[in-house]
């Protein structure tokens, strides 16, 4: 073979191995929903295609990040509210309710790790029914948690998988949104107070406080429960088969949606009546002090649901005997 014949067919060779990319160049990677499909997210792919969302996920000149729950986290939210699994819950849900939800989980623009590394607040492509926007908490201190409306944290167990119109990174947990699910929904996802979801279905209230209300629930946690077991001397299922159970609780909800900002501008002491029919005072410090002189504090505010709000409290409040 002549020189001038191989020189000609090294550089043929090379200038199509170069239009072609390369033999072993990956291939560029597809959008936001064919890599969610790939890896297996199917729950999620159900829901946005359900909700109507696949074709801006899919728009190829979009830029936008997505925190994708895995098919368990969305099988573990789905029992929590009574569903069998995920599928279950895509399948019962409204189109407005998923897309909602699922918006919830994305934010405009392109968000790698290192831009969510700050910590600061994200704001993500929902809005609350008067325009208002929401932004997810986040904390970078150990790998990145992102904190929802009903706070409950996510942990972003994989980052930076990208697509060609925007970046997923990969959640343990479904975030719920504020004024989407009811008051009672809102406690279900959160396990800070399952005892207090137990006492509500127990009690026959599950119904009357998942209605349109609006109402205000002041909801003290798993350990306000615990202490308060042991203040009284009784155990949990005494204390769920006591005939007062239901006026126990009702004592904590008062009619109305009274944020945080209606607490702290009362004039002070301030009697709050409650459903019960008692009222219980709230002082210049805000702290609550229940019928038997008892003072329960807030240690978090307007958790928003579609009909009303929670404010979580440290002390289970007693009426007066």
């Amino acid at each position: 073979m002549t020189t001038w014949f191989k020189t000609l067919l090294v550089a043929t060779c090379a200038a199509f191995l170069t239009a072609c990319g390369g033999s072993d160049d990956p291939p560029p990677p597809g959008d936001l929903v064919q890599v969610a499909s790939a890896s297996g997210f199917t729950t999620l792919v159900s829901a946005a295609d359900k909700a109507g969302l696949a074709g801006a996920l899919s728009n190829p000149d979009a830029s936008l990040t997505v925190f994708a729950p895995t098919d368990a986290a969305f099988t573990s939210l789905a029992k929590s509210l009574g569903f069998a699994d995920g599928n279950a819950m895509v399948a019962a849900l409204d189109a407005a309710t998923l897309g909602k939800i699922l918006s919830y989980h994305v934010l405009p623009g392109f968000k790698d790790s290192a831009a969510l590394a700050s910590g600061a607040p994200q704001a993500t492509l929902y809005e609350l029914p008067a325009g208002t926007p929401t932004t997810l908490a986040v904390d970078a201190s150990s790998g990145v948690r992102i904190t929802d409306a009903a706070l409950n944290q996510a942990a972003v167990t994989s980052a930076d998988v990208g697509a060609s119109n925007g970046v997923i990174h990969v959640i343990d947990r479904v975030l719920v949104p504020p004024g989407v699910l009811n008051v009672v929904q809102m406690a279900q996802t959160n396990p800070t107070f399952s005892v207090l979801v137990e006492a509500v279905v127990t009690a026959n209230l599950a119904g009357a406080l998942s209605g349109s209300g609006p109402f205000t629930v002041f909801a003290p946690t798993d350990a306000a429960f615990v202490a308060a077991l042991g203040e009284l001397g009784v155990t949990k299922e005494a204390l769920l088969a006591d005939p007062a159970l239901a006026s126990i609780l009702t004592y904590h909800v008062v009619a109305g949606d009274i944020r945080a900002a209606d607490v702290v501008a009362l004039p002070k002491p301030a009697a709050v009546t409650t459903l019960q029919g008692a009222s219980f005072n709230v002082d210049a410090a805000l702290g609550i002090t229940d019928g038997r002189g008892r003072v329960a504090k807030l240690v978090a505010t307007d958790v928003i649901g579609s009909n009303g709000v929670i404010h979580v409290i440290d002390k289970v409040l007693l009426p007066p005997q």
